[in-house]
């Protein structure tokens, strides 16, 4: 410590008339040649102090204490405590972050789940609508059939026995049947067929023939040709009526068939199928071998 002056001392004594002018306290810097390594200014107070001024003293002596640990700090533990809550700060932001992001992308997926369902269902109901509509106008397309002739080529009535050794009216009928066949339709084509064409008298299937499947052009007319067979039919009961018109020359039959028409609308997905009952009342002369006209009021369409 340095030796006290004169003016020291005289700050110091309460008689000095100079001590009430002069500063209250000094502030004591600490000496070049102390090695001890105390490096705070120390500061002492002087006996004419004041609680103010001890209360300024001890906000001054924490002012410099902070001053002089905040380079420190500031060199060195706030740098680093700094970057540790700016990386804490940046990780937490960044979760938060992430997990608004997850939210709004789920969000965002149910919202295009929920559309992309929404469009589906939408897509499906216009197709079911417009195949409904397609479906609804192809049933007035309904196929126009028209039986033109009947040619018998073979008409033999005689005398048999069935299979069981019963003595019969036998007969053997070869005819063949003309049939026209309109598709009005403009926008799909048709599948024709008929299991079954049959020649009947008196409620017996003397013959019997098919038309086979086959697929008619859109806004089409075919004629089909269709055999009609039957070899040594038994005629049981109704033998004896047939003998009778034999003599005559005309004998009445009637020619019962169904015809089976499916259009493809769209593809396989929408059909139309119709089914004609046909119904023809036909007088065959046995001795003569030509065609017979079948008119149109002596046949059935239903």
């Amino acid at each position: 410590m340095h030796a006290k002056t004169d003016s020291d001392v005289a700050s110091f004594d309460p008689s000095s008339p100079t001590s009430t002018k002069r500063a209250v306290y000094y502030v004591q810097s600490p000496s070049r040649d102390s090695h001890d390594g105390d490096k705070s200014s120390t500061m002492q107070p002087s006996p004419m102090d004041s609680p103010s001024h001890q209360s300024y003293v001890n906000h001054s002596r924490a002012s410099s204490s902070s001053r002089i640990s905040g380079g420190y700090n500031s060199s060195f533990g706030k740098k680093g405590n700094r970057k540790g809550n700016d990386d804490k700060g940046w990780i937490q932001s960044k979760v938060i972050e992430e997990e608004d992001g997850d939210f709004y992308h789920e969000r965002n997926g149910v919202s295009r789940r929920f559309q992309f369902f929404i469009a589906i269902v939408g897509v499906l109901l216009v197709f079911g609508v417009f195949c409904f509509i397609i479906w609804a106008a192809s049933l007035h397309y309904k196929p126009q059939l028209s039986v033109k002739s009947l040619t018998v080529h073979n008409f033999y009535f005689g005398e048999g026995s069935d299979v069981t050794g019963v003595p019969t009216k036998m007969l053997t009928v070869n005819c063949s049947m003309r049939m026209t066949v309109h598709n009005p339709a403009s926008f799909f084509g048709i599948h024709v067929s008929s299991k079954s064409v049959n020649l009947m008298y008196s409620e017996v299937t003397v013959a019997t023939g098919e038309l086979k499947k086959y697929h008619q052009q859109r806004n089409s007319r075919r004629t089909v040709s269709v055999d009609i067979q039957g070899s040594k039919v038994p005629l049981y009961g109704a033998g004896a009526s047939l003998a009778s018109l034999m003599d005559t020359g005309n004998v009445t039959t009637t020619l019962v068939f169904e015809v089976k028409s499916r259009g493809n609308v769209v593809g396989k997905l929408v059909r139309t199928k119709h089914i004609q009952h046909v119904s023809c009342s036909v007088a065959i002369d046995p001795s003569n071998n030509k065609s017979i006209k079948v008119k149109e009021n002596e046949c059935k369409y239903t």
